[in-house]
């Protein structure tokens, strides 16, 4: 994936330095920003061999040729290409469409997490994205999975740990994907193995240690963790900081916690190991707003040094994964990946560089993505009716009920509510905003209960598109639409459905695993927007619908998940009972 340097290429860049062979191209005059010692080198220059830099200085008129392509840079400032250090790139869209985003902005490689697929498409899956994902104009790297899930069901389609060593050694895994620190602590989870395993390959641990402090973020730490994207504070950052935990503050589609932990600027603190992540961008934003680029300003927005933002999305991200002899920085015998921006205060890509090939100027692309097919299925289609989700419960009194109530579009947590069954059935109650929810993991594996906090006053909204499960989640004001939606949502081979007043009210479809669209991202994004619109107006509550429903299965967020077996406490990973007494 990326090229070593060989003797012969180092004579090759050797002899452009000194002149005697020619650049292929050479950047002239900008305000070169030098991540290694953090200054601004004033109307420098640079000549690029090949992919990579073989020249930095202040005057590169000894390395032009007459076949030689000089881009002036006067007046403009020349940046590292930027690094998302953990990125969802998995997040509705196709890698191509991602990446036509991605790429304009100034993004020159990515380190994705790759979960999404492990239980949806297993092994098969995996191993189809790394192989597909390979030759683009920008760099693309993955983690390998732990597959930590409370679905029986998904963790029977996920890899075996000897597939997931296998994976672990390929050129293009960097580490071990994110492991929920809970269900690690616990000790039931393939996390350990695969940390050792990636420990002895010299590569990284990337952690999950979302809520972990004192005793137990140490704890979790000893099992080789390098890293957390889930610092809500300061006071987080600082903790995992002097546990020489890299620390990525993310800013993205899930959470955004710059103004959160923007006080930690003011600190007499070591930088060093911080880094800016997105922690997956959907295409709503991606498109509206762009990609790290928009981090990166962010940052300086809420008061970071310019130059240590550049630092914290380039060389601190390369230095922990082991990439900086090779990416990270401006200087000899590094890839040229470089961004021409107006000044440090405008992080708005005018001219990209990756490979040393310029694929973005004037803002557009000069180079597109290669096309991705992914060979991933989308679910196989069932059939669900309205009596599917129907609760029974025996007794006439009171039954103590145990209910999911939604705090914030990610975050639940369990309430107790008194119901009294209605000919045997527990119902929705809408005065009171109780739902029905349900998890189809198959057509013999449904879990239905009862949610709260959502405010939807009719239909239903469906997705495939959950996480860490392989099925589909509804949250639904009637049975019949709850049906209807779920059965469009298999139709389609995967997607998102709002179903109400007898219609289909928006839809997008995910047809890629049930997770991914073959559709423009725009037409994603404008989508999405649809239906966030229309779900509101029949009074859902949180910002983002679709994300809220996908992460009732997640092991990650706490209080009460779903699984096709019932009602899981993330606080202890186990299944409890929905009717107490």
């Amino acid at each position: 994936m990326m090229e070593l340097l060989t003797p012969e290429n180092m004579k090759n860049l050797m002899n452009v330095s000194l002149g005697t062979v020619k650049a292929d191209l050479v950047i002239r005059g900008g305000d070169l920003v030098n991540v290694y010692s953090g200054e601004i080198l004033k109307d420098f220059s640079v000549a690029i061999k090949g992919k990579r830099i073989a020249y930095v200085g202040p005057d590169a008129n000894h390395t032009i040729g007459p076949e030689t392509e000089v881009l002036d840079a006067s007046g403009n400032v020349l940046v590292p290409g930027f690094i998302d250090g953990h990125a969802h790139m998995i997040n509705y869209a196709s890698p191509n469409e991602f990446l036509r985003y991605a790429m304009k902005g100034g993004t020159t490689t990515i380190v994705t997490e790759i979960m999404e697929l492990a239980f949806t498409s297993g092994y098969e899956g995996l191993v189809d994205w790394l192989d597909k994902v390979r030759k683009q104009p920008v760099k693309i790297f993955s983690t390998v999975p732990p597959c930590i899930t409370f679905s029986r069901a998904a963790r029977e389609k996920t890899p075996t740990l000897e597939q997931l060593m296998e994976l672990l050694k390929r050129e293009e895994v960097l580490g071990v994907g994110e492991g929920f620190w809970q269900e690690v602590l616990r000790g039931k989870t393939k996390y350990p193995a695969l940390a050792a395993e990636a420990l002895k390959l010299k590569k990284s641990v990337e952690g999950h240690a979302a809520g972990c402090r004192s005793e137990r973020l140490v704890a979790y730490t000893g099992f080789g963790v390098s890293s957390c994207h889930e610092s809500v504070s300061a006071e987080e950052v600082v903790e995992k900081l002097r546990l020489g935990i890299w620390v990525m503050v993310r800013e993205g589609s899930i959470r955004r916690e710059l103004d959160a932990v923007s006080k930690i600027k003011n600190m007499n603190l070591d930088f060093r190991r911080m880094t800016l992540v997105s922690d997956g961008v959907n295409p709503r934003d991606l498109v509206e707003n762009g990609y790290m680029e928009f981090i990166v300003q962010r940052a300086i927005d809420v008061g970071f040094d310019p130059i240590l933002a550049i630092q914290m999305v380039t060389l601190n991200v390369a230095e922990h994964f082991g990439l900086d002899t090779m990416l990270g920085g401006i200087a000899p015998g590094k890839y040229a990946d470089i961004v021409i921006i107006p000044d440090l205060q405008t992080i708005k890509a005018q001219c990209v560089l990756s490979n040393g090939q310029i694929i973005v100027e004037d803002g557009g692309l000069r180079v597109e993505p290669n096309v991705v097919s992914l060979t991933i299925q989308g679910p196989e289609e069932i059939r669900v009716k309205p009596s599917d989700f129907v609760i029974k419960a025996n007794g006439n009194g009171p039954l103590k009920v145990r209910v999911i109530e939604q705090l914030t579009g990610l975050v639940t947590r369990e309430v107790f509510f008194d119901l009294s069954p209605d000919h045997g059935e527990l119902t929705i109650d809408l005065e009171n905003d109780l739902l029905k929810v349900a998890f189809i993991a198959g057509q013999e594996k449904i879990f239905t209960g009862l949610i709260s906090g959502h405010g939807l006053k009719t239909g239903a909204i469906a997705t495939s598109g959950v996480w860490e499960a392989s099925g589909t989640v509804v949250v639904g004001a009637d049975e019949g639409n709850m049906a209807k939606a779920v059965n469009r949502v298999y139709e389609m081979g995967g997607g998102i459905v709002l179903y109400a007043n007898g219609q289909i009210q928006a839809e997008i479809e995910l047809s890629i695993g049930g997770i991914m669209s073959s559709l423009a991202i725009e037409t994603v994004a404008q989508e999405l927007a649809t239906l966030q619109e229309k779900a509101e107006t029949l009074g859902f509550r949180f910002s983002d619908a679709p994300l809220t429903l996908a992460t009732l299965t997640t092991p990650a967020i706490p209080f009460l998940r779903l699984s096709e077996a019932g009602l899981v406490d993330v606080r202890n990973g186990d299944v409890v009972e929905f009717i107490v007494s």
